[in-house]
C-alpha cells in the first residue's frame, strides 16, 4: 500500500491541507498526518485539524510521498529538524516531495531546491530564486520526484499529477 505524510502546522491553507488528506485516502492510499505536537492545529480559515502522529513518531518510516501544505505553516514547519531530515532525506532517496503555495518555504530550508525547476506562490519567488531555484511561476512544476504548485487553485491539476506517479 502506498503511503503518503501531510505536514500540519497553525496557520495552514485548509483546503491545502484537507484536500490532498481526503483525496488519497479516496484512493486508497495509507495517509498520515503529521504535526510537531498531538493537538488541535488552527487553520487559516478557522477550520480545526488534529495530526494522526507527530513528527518524533515517524522518524524514519518511509512514505512514497511528502506533502507540504502552503498557507503560513511552512514558516513554523521549517524551524524544526525533525521535518528537514524527513524532506531531505525523502528527496534523497527519489521518493516524491510536493509543496504547494507557500510550502516551498520548507523545501528551502531543506536544501532541495538549488538548480530545481520548481513554483509556488508569487510572494516566494525572491526566497526561491535565492535559494538557488529556477522559478518558473507555472500553475504546477514538475522536475524530478519535486512537485511543487502556486495556490489553492492550482491543486486539482497538482494532485492529478501526483497520482499518476504514485500509480
Amino acid at each position: 500500500m502506498r503511503r503518503v505524510l501531510i505536514f500540519l502546522e497553525d496557520f495552514v491553507e485548509d483546503s491545502e491541507f484537507l484536500y490532498p488528506y481526503l483525496r488519497f485516502k479516496e484512493e486508497g492510499f495509507e495517509v498520515i498526518s503529521v504535526a510537531p505536537e498531538r493537538r488541535y492545529y488552527t487553520g487559516k480559515k478557522g477550520m480545526a485539524f488534529k495530526p494522526d502522529k507527530t513528527v518524533g513518531e515517524v522518524l524514519g518510516e518511509e512514505f512514497d510521498c511528502v506533502f507540504i501544505p502552503g498557507g503560513y505553516a511552512p514558516d513554523r514547519l521549517r524551524r524544526y529538524r525533525e521535518v528537514l531530515d524527513t524532506v531531505r532525506n525523502h528527496h534523497e532517496e527519489g521518493k516524491l516531495v510536493c509543496a504547494v503555495c507557500h510550502g516551498p518555504w520548507v523545501l528551502i530550508s531543506a536544501r532541495v531546491v538549488k538548480g530545481r525547476k520548481v513554483t509556488g506562490f508569487h510572494a516566494i519567488r525572491d526566497d526561491l530564486e535565492n535559494a538557488g531555484a529556477i522559478y518558473t511561476g507555472e500553475p504546477v512544476e514538475v522536475d524530478g520526484n519535486l512537485i511543487t504548485a502556486t495556490d489553492p487553485n492550482s491543486m486539482l491539476e497538482m494532485i492529478r499529477v501526483i497520482l499518476k506517479k504514485l500509480r
